[in-house]
Parts: C-alpha cells; sequence; structure tokens
C-alpha cells in the first residue's frame, strides 16, 4: 500500500554513500538495507523526471545530510554553499558594503556552479521552484532555514532539458524535513575571538501525525538568526585604505582613498596669473597646521581620506523563518500535499560620510567671504573667477542602508501511483518583495546647499573641532526612510508523470514527462523622497515587467545491454516577450517571445560491480532577464574605484575629465535587443568503489556559451576607451552646475563562453577497535573559463587563477577534506576548506593607486604584478550525545586563525581594502556551542 512503502531517500546517508548509490547504482545494497520488506517505493532524484525502484543514475549528484552541514558547523546556507569544492561564483553578504562594482547585491546571498553565476543554477525548494530576487530567477538563499533542511541535492550537470533555461550549469534542490513526530529544540552561540561579529541561532521544529500509521503528518519549523557587524578598525587586515606592503624590495603603499577630505579640500580659480598659476588647489587645514588630519594623507598640497575607517567590513543581519508542511494520504495510492514559508530577512550596511564631490560656491555667498577669504590674500582674493570644495559630512555620520527583505512560498498539489504511473501536479505561489530603507548619513541636497551656502558649517576644521549645534544641524537634515522597494512575484502549475513502459531483455525501460507554465512579475516602486530627488542624483525609474514560460518535455531511460542504460530527454520552452506596464500603452511590450528545443543524452556503464563509467552530453537555451532587457537608464552612483580619465583631445567628452585620480559616475541599462543564450554541455567520468570503504570518482564537464549575456565592467570600459566609447556620456553634478563623465555598464551578447574542468573525490572508512573513522577529500579543477571580449571576434579574456577583467577570480583549484570519528556517545569532526592563489590585480608603472611609502604623493616608477598566496582553513567539532533526548557540542571555526592573504585589488565585492571578501574568512578564530534536545 503507498502509505506502508519505504522512502529510500529518507535513509540518513552520508555524502559520499549516497553520491556513491547514486552513481554505481548499486540495488543490492539498497535491497540488502530493506531485504524483509516486501514493497518498495519508486522514488524520484534530483535530474530526472523518472519515479524508479533504485537510486541508479548516470548523472553526478552530490548529497549532503542534515548531519554532515551540523558537521561543517555552518550557521546559514550561504556559509554552506561556500564550502562545497564545485561552487564558485556565488554573492555572499559582504559584497552589499558598498555594493561592488556598483551593481549591489543589496544583501542578497547566491549559489553558483561552475562560476558561471546564480542565473546559470537553479535552486529547487522540495523540488519546487522559489520566490525570485530579481527579475532573472536568482534565489536569495537566505530565506531557507537551515534548521529544517533534511538534505542538499546538488546536481553537477546541466539539467535544462528537463529544468528549463536557468538549468545549464546544473540544480541546487534543498529538501526540507518531513515525515516528523515530536519536538526539537536547539539553540547555538558563536564568539570570534576578535571583536565583532557575534552570532547567535534557535530553532524549533515540531511535528504530529504519522504517514503510515495515521494516514496525515503535520510539521513547523521556526529558525531565528542574527549577527554582529563588524567594524574595519576591528581587523588589522581591513582597517586602512592606506595598504603597506613590499614588492621586489620597495616599501609602498596601495592607497584607496578619496579626494573628499575631512576637512575639506579647497579648489580655487583667478582670472589671471598668481604666481605663476590662474588655479591653487590645497588643504587649508594641511597648510596651517603643517599636516593632514587624522585619516587623511598628504597627496600634494591636498589630502586624501582614508574613508575605510568609517566603514563597516561585515554588515549586521537577522533572519526570521517559518516554515510548514502538511501530508494526507486520500486513499492508499494519493497523497495531499501542501507547505509554506515566510522569511525575513534583513542586512544593514554602513559605509564613509556623505560626499560633497567638486561643490561649487557663489563668490559672494557667505562661505566664501567668512571662511575662504580669511585663507587668502587680498590680490588672490580680488582674482577669484571660481571656488570648489571636495568634503564628506562626517559629523552627520556614516551613510547606512537597511535592505528588508521578506519572501513567501507556497506549494500544494497532488501526487500519487496510478496503476504503474507516478504522477505529481502541484501550484506554486512565490513572491518576495526587498525594500532599501535609508537609515542616516544622506542629506537632502537643498538644505544642505543652503547650510553650506551660509558658512554656517566650517569645512576646513576637523569634525570634533565643530560644535554640537553643528552636528545637530547636519543630522537634522539627513533623511530616513522607505527609498525603493523591488518585488517580485511568480505562479507557477506544474505536472509530471512516470511509469514503466516495456521491457527489455536488459531491463526496464521507464519513460518520463510534464509540463509547466509560469507567470513571473518585477516590480520596482520608489518612494515619493525618490521621485522628488531630494538628495543628489537623478529619481530611480519605476518599472512593472511581467513575462510568461511554459515548456514541456519527455525523458526516457532504457538499459540497452547488461550494464548499459541510456537515458534521453527532451524540452521545448517558450519564453514569452517582456512587458512593461509603466510604458505607454503603445510601448508596452519591449521585445518578442523566444523558444527553443533543447536535448540531453547520457549514459551509465557498469562493467562490473566495483566500476561506473558515465557520461552526458546536452544543450541548453536561456534568455536574457527581464532587467537586462527592459531595465531603464538608471544612475547607479559612481565607480567602485578611482580612476584617470583615459580621454584625450580631440574627444568631445574630454573638456568633462577630473584632471586628477577620481570617481566617475555609472549607470545602467536595459538592451532589447539582446538574443537568447544558447549552450553545450558534456561530461565524461567514472566511479571506483572496490568495497563500503574506498571509493573514488573523476569527472570531466564542459560547457560552452554562445550569446552570453553580460555587463561590461569598469574596469574594462576605463581601460580600453575606443572598443567601449559608445559607453561614455555625460551626467549633470547637480552641485557645480556642470557636466561630468559618466560611463553605461549596459548588457551586452559578448558572443562565446567556455568552461571546463574537473571534480573528483576519495572517500575512505574503516572501523577501529575504538571507533569509525570515515574521510572524503573532494575538490574541483577548473582548467578552462574564457569569455569573448565585447567587441572583439578572437579576444578572450579570463579570470581563471587571476584578478581578471571582470573583477574576479576563478579558482583553478579549491577542495574538502572532511573528517569524522564517532566513538560511543562522542562525534569529532576536522575539516579543512582550502583554495589555490591567484595573480592579484596588476598595475603599470606610475598607477596612482601605488605610492611610496617615503613619499605618499609620488607614484612608484614600476608596474606591480604579484600573488595572492593560497587560502586553508580549519574547522573542529566536538560533540557528545547526553543520552537520546539531549546533545551538545562544541566547535572552532578557523581553527589557525588564517587572515585574509593580502590582496591589492580595488574593484568588485564591496568597498573593503586589502582583502577581497568574497573569498575569505572574516571573523577569524571563531568559537560556539550548540545544544538540542528532543521532546
Amino acid at each position: 500500500m503507498y502509505s506502508r512503502k519505504i522512502k529510500i531517500m529518507d535513509q540518513k546517508l552520508s555524502l559520499i554513500s549516497l553520491s556513491l548509490l547514486t552513481a554505481l547504482g548499486t540495488a543490492s545494497a539498497a535491497e540488502s538495507a530493506f531485504e524483509d520488506e516486501k514493497s518498495v517505493e519508486r522514488i524520484q532524484v534530483t535530474g530526472s523526471s523518472i519515479k524508479r525502484t533504485d537510486i541508479e543514475g548516470a548523472l553526478p549528484l552530490t548529497t549532503i545530510s542534515a548531519e554532515d552541514i551540523a558537521n561543517f558547523g555552518v550557521t546559514s546556507v550561504s556559509e554552506l554553499i561556500q564550502k562545497i569544492p564545485a561552487m564558485q561564483g556565488y554573492q555572499v553578504g559582504a559584497q552589499s558594503v558598498g555594493g561592488g562594482d556598483s551593481s549591489g547585491n543589496n544583501g542578497k546571498q547566491t549559489v553558483s556552479l561552475r562560476d558561471l553565476g546564480g542565473s546559470y543554477t537553479l535552486v529547487l525548494l522540495n523540488g519546487r521552484r522559489m520566490a525570485s530576487a530579481d527579475s532573472g530567477g536568482t534565489v536569495d538563499i537566505s530565506s531557507i532555514p537551515l534548521a529544517a533542511i533534511k538534505r542538499v541535492d546538488i546536481l553537477k550537470d546541466g539539467a535544462s532539458a528537463l529544468y528549463g533555461s536557468d538549468a545549464i550549469a546544473g540544480v541546487v534542490n534543498f529538501i526540507m524535513k518531513d515525515d516528523v513526530e515530536g519536538v526539537t529544540v536547539s539553540a547555538r552561540a558563536d564568539k570570534p575571538q576578535e571583536a565583532g561579529g557575534e552570532s547567535s541561532e534557535f530553532s524549533i521544529t515540531g511535528g504530529f501525525g504519522n504517514l503510515g500509521t495515521d494516514g496525515f503528518n503535520i510539521l513547523m519549523t521556526y529558525y531565528h538568526f542574527e549577527n554582529e557587524n563588524i567594524r574595519s578598525l576591528d581587523r588589522e587586515f581591513g582597517k586602512t585604505g592606506i595598504v603597506p606592503f613590499n614588492y621586489n624590495g620597495e616599501d609602498l603603499f596601495l592607497v584607496r582613498a578619496s579626494s573628499n577630505a575631512i576637512p575639506a579640500n579647497l579648489y580655487l580659480n583667478f582670472d589671471k596669473e598668481i604666481d605663476g598659476s590662474t588655479s591653487k588647489s590645497y588643504n587649508p587645514y594641511a597648510e596651517i597646521n603643517g599636516e593632514c588630519a587624522q585619516f587623511n594623507y598628504a597627496s600634494g598640497d591636498t589630502c586624501i581620506y582614508d574613508f575605510t575607517e568609517n566603514l563597516e567590513i561585515s554588515p549586521e543581519s537577522k533572519s526570521d523563518n517559518l516554515y510548514l508542511q502538511g501530508s494526507v494520504y486520500l486513499n492508499d495510492n494519493a497523497e495531499l500535499y501542501a507547505s509554506g514559508s515566510y522569511s525575513n530577512y534583513s542586512i544593514t550596511t554602513r559605509i564613509a560620510a556623505n560626499t560633497l564631490n567638486n561643490y561649487k560656491f557663489e563668490l559672494d555667498s557667505p562661505f566664501v567671504t567668512n571662511l575662504v577669504q580669511p585663507l587668502l590674500t587680498a590680490e588672490q582674493y580680488n582674482a577669484l573667477s571660481d571656488v570648489r570644495i571636495r568634503w564628506r559630512t562626517r559629523p552627520a555620520g556614516s551613510r547606512s542602508n537597511e535592505y528588508d527583505t521578506d519572501t513567501f512560498n507556497f506549494t500544494s498539489g497532488i501526487r500519487g501511483d496510478y496503476g504503474d504511473l507516478s504522477y505529481d501536479l502541484a501550484f506554486t505561489k512565490a513572491n518576495s518583495s526587498r525594500d532599501r530603507n535609508m537609515v542616516s548619513g544622506y542629506l537632502i541636497t537643498d538644505q544642505l546647499t543652503a547650510l553650506l551656502d551660509s558658512g554656517a558649517i566650517d569645512v576646513f576644521a576637523r569634525p570634533d573641532q565643530l560644535p554640537e549645534s553643528t552636528n545637530e544641524a547636519l543630522r537634522a537634515i539627513a533623511y530616513s526612510g522607505n527609498w525603493d522597494t523591488l518585488k517580485t512575484k511568480t505562479s507557477a502549475i506544474e505536472g509530471r508523470a512516470s511509469a514503466p513502459a516495456f521491457e527489455l531483455p536488459a531491463g526496464m525501460v521507464y519513460v518520463g514527462g510534464g509540463f509547466d507554465y509560469r507567470d513571473n512579475e518585477f516590480i520596482s516602486i520608489t518612494s515619493q523622497a525618490n521621485k522628488d530627488s531630494i538628495l543628489t542624483g537623478t529619481p530611480d525609474a519605476e518599472y512593472d515587467l511581467s513575462r510568461e514560460t511554459y515548456g514541456v518535455y519527455l525523458e526516457a531511460v532504457a538499459p540497452i545491454i547488461d550494464g548499459l542504460e541510456v537515458t534521453a530527454a527532451a524540452r521545448y520552452d517558450n519564453i514569452g516577450a517582456v512587458y512593461d506596464g509603466k510604458r505607454a500603452a503603445n510601448a508596452e511590450k519591449v521585445n518578442n517571445d523566444a523558444s527553443d528545443t533543447t536535448y540531453k543524452l547520457s549514459f551509465a556503464y557498469r562493467p562490473n560491480e566495483d566500476l561506473l563509467l558515465r557520461g552526458s552530453i546536452g544543450t541548453g537555451f536561456k534568455a536574457a532577464s527581464m532587467i537586462d532587457i527592459a531595465g531603464p537608464k538608471v544612475d547607479a552612483g559612481v565607480t567602485s574605484q578611482s580612476y584617470d580619465c583615459p580621454l584625450s583631445e580631440p574627444h568631445p567628452l574630454a573638456q568633462y575629465c577630473f584632471p586628477q585620480l577620481q570617481q566617475y559616475n555609472v549607470a545602467t541599462s536595459g538592451n532589447n535587443e539582446l538574443q537568447p543564450e544558447t549552450s553545450k554541455q558534456r561530461s565524461a567520468g567514472f566511479v571506483y568503489a572496490p568495497s563500503n570503504e574506498f571509493s573514488v570518482s573523476v569527472d570531466w564537464w564542459q560547457i560552452n556559451l554562445t550569446n552570453q549575456v553580460k555587463r561590461v565592467t569598469q574596469r574594462q570600459i576605463f581601460a580600453d576607451p575606443v572598443t567601449y566609447n559608445s559607453l561614455y556620456g555625460t551626467l549633470l553634478n547637480e552641485l557645480s552646475g556642470e557636466l561630468e563623465i559618466q560611463v553605461l555598464q549596459a548588457p551586452v551578447n559578448i558572443g562565446k563562453s567556455n568552461n571546463q574542468g574537473i571534480d573528483w573525490a576519495v572517500s575512505i572508512g574503516h572501523d577501529f577497535s575504538m571507533g569509525y573513522l570515515s574521510s572524503t577529500l573532494r575538490g574541483t579543477y577548473i582548467f578552462e573559463s574564457e569569455t569573448l571580449r565585447v567587441g572583439t571576434v578572437d579576444i578572450y579574456d579570463t579570470s581563471l587563477g587571476k584578478f581578471g577583467p571582470n573583477s574576479t577570480v576563478t579558482f583553478p583549484h579549491k577542495m574538502q577534506w572532511a573528517n569524522n570519528f564517532s566513538h560511543g556517545d562522542f562525534a569529532h569532526s576536522v575539516n579543512l576548506n582550502y583554495q589555490s592563489g591567484y595573480e592579484d590585480q596588476s598595475y603599470s608603472a606610475n598607477a596612482s593607486q601605488i605610492r611610496y611609502q617615503s613619499d605618499i604623493s609620488q607614484g612608484f616608477d614600476q608596474s606591480v604584478e604579484r600573488n595572492v598566496s593560497s587560502y586553508l582553513t580549519v574547522d573542529y567539532l566536538t560533540k557528545w550525545q547526553i543520552n537520546d533526548s539531549a546533545q551538545v557540542g562544541f566547535g572552532i571555526k578557523n581553527l589557525l586563525d588564517r587572515q585574509p592573504p593580502l590582496s591589492l585589488r580595488t574593484s568588485g565585492g564591496g568597498y573593503q581594502v586589502g582583502y577581497d571578501p568574497r573569498y575569505v574568512d572574516q571573523l577569524g578564530r571563531t568559537f560556539y556551542v550548540r545544544g538540542e534536545y528532543n521532546f
């Protein structure tokens, strides 16, 4: 009977044992484990639509159990993803600090296989799509409660022929706990050895009803997590933007600082030559006191401000998750089920104070009369033609943003058997809403300029020299409240069915198929303050984008000869046109439909019981995201690093360049002429397992993309103004009333992207007299990762083993060594996590960012090409099972207190300086305790 069948996938299999069983298809092993059972359910494995009576298959599937997750010592799903060698190119919370390349991830945390990016890896919750965090299907995994996870299936092979366009790199399926009886309460507290970054979590999971005996089960999980921020000054490696290092025997600085100094720099123009010049740029405070103020450094006659001192390198965050699931048997062959989850995740980032960049004063303003004139000679004052400052509103405090995200997922359906046919029909509703709230530090432009013009603020004084009334006046004009809201809405209906079709001499042929339909919306809503443009810059655009998609697919699995099995799948997708409800009635349709048929063929050959040979070929199809197609042009702040202007006469925009190193304006937009991406995937490998205590697997994979959609990076635009000439424009600076350079980061079809590598794993186990030891060493080796440069036909860029033109790193080697030893009531885990070194961001001779320590105003006259060292961390955990109900654990993350290696990168990954927060642990050695009790 359906209610009495055994779910094989509910076994508590380890990471290696399930991968091995999946690879080898050892039905005999499964059967021996349940040899007394007479009825075995056909189960469904991630990567296939077909239910079968074993878990054999040709695809490289890795499963991480709840026990594995506990042994890793992680506190979030994002941290779990970072431990997996096949994962690269994901986003982490630390990237929200300043937003990286002006794109900002707004606290979003994502999954990415093969360093292709989050939009190429499909994320599922119980086999269903989740609420998207953007218009392209990328999922924010911070909405998934870690405590409710039963296992994670990671399909490291393209699966577009079954799941659709966003499964080119693979699939990550989070399977939540089910059929739970009783109540489990757990709590955990983490304390780094250094200041900041403390975290705590609490969860309670309860369930009642037994599917086998009562015919129903209801499960509820509540999970709460919060962590404190880390200030830059709390960590030696991140405390300054003036980073000392030695290169070829020379003591140098990486200088990542701002000409918006505290106190202000003063820029004067005269209508005649005075002392041989018609201009003067200097810092009045430094001229009077003989040196720049604290956190400022001399750069010629002006000062540059080390904005890192006012930075939080790791933001504070808080998460509340509620997960509900219920199942009831309608009869022996049908089950009605429903699940719902709600998540609230907030992250608060703080960066340096607001800037006044090139602010221009009227010559008769009180500011000039009261504050500038006393600094000048009579000749200078009488010849004044222009007065400007560069300053930061430090007395008003840091700029602080809160990103508050609500996510809701609901699925209801019916599944069961009708004879030999297994079916599943479900409806899904998924919504997310992300508010960007400005907390402090953003000053209302009109009120700020009025204060400055009045001369009420002495910008040439240190912040601690200003009276409290000045600080209060500045804080009083800061805007606090919602700035914009992004919403995604998805409604979907999907169905699938599978059955044994007929029998060949070598075994049964299974067939399956299904369909899915999705209606997606992506909505931008701006606040009235945003619409009124009360802050410097143009107001953000509103849009209401929508698109419908549908697909149908078929799959068949056939045993060709004894030991050889072939799987074939095909899918047809139609991606509807994008509509923008905010546009005029006759312009709502932005582009046209796109459609394609994709396929996948795979095989598994077992010449004997110990060896599996497997391989696959397939194609993929992916339409650009709605925002990439229909996004309006919007201001996106300034470049993440300062640049020398690459334009020169007779270029028509050269007149708008800054004469010195400066951050430039950035805009983003969509492109309604984008073509769909297509892909070809191949894989081949083997698994050798001569015993239950030893196995080795090796899988080669290749993913080639055509018409890949990418945005040209800021580094590429400034490094090659000829190729990217069309991306240069101008923007009116409201503070100075003058035009300035603005670069446009628009999406384009770059042409081609070629990627390939090898996944490998070795697992051993041994039962000693004192206990059982298991050890698994697994890794990913990427040896090709290249992208055709925009505007060329045969020039490829790569980030493989180096900080590339796209401001990211693709690590050739990433490994994890997991070791577990259990004896009696105790279990111990030691896990090592390794990533290879890489070539750091390089600098040409006399680059403005590299300067001598002996004279910070002097640039280094040689090129700099250095390497970032490899990175290894060790995590430790001991667990004690006190009795059947209670367990406690003590662990140390980053046991050796490995600090982030020095990196001279100045773009990508946030405003942190001296290291790259995307690839390292910022906490340092961290102690934690955890307890769990079952009622």
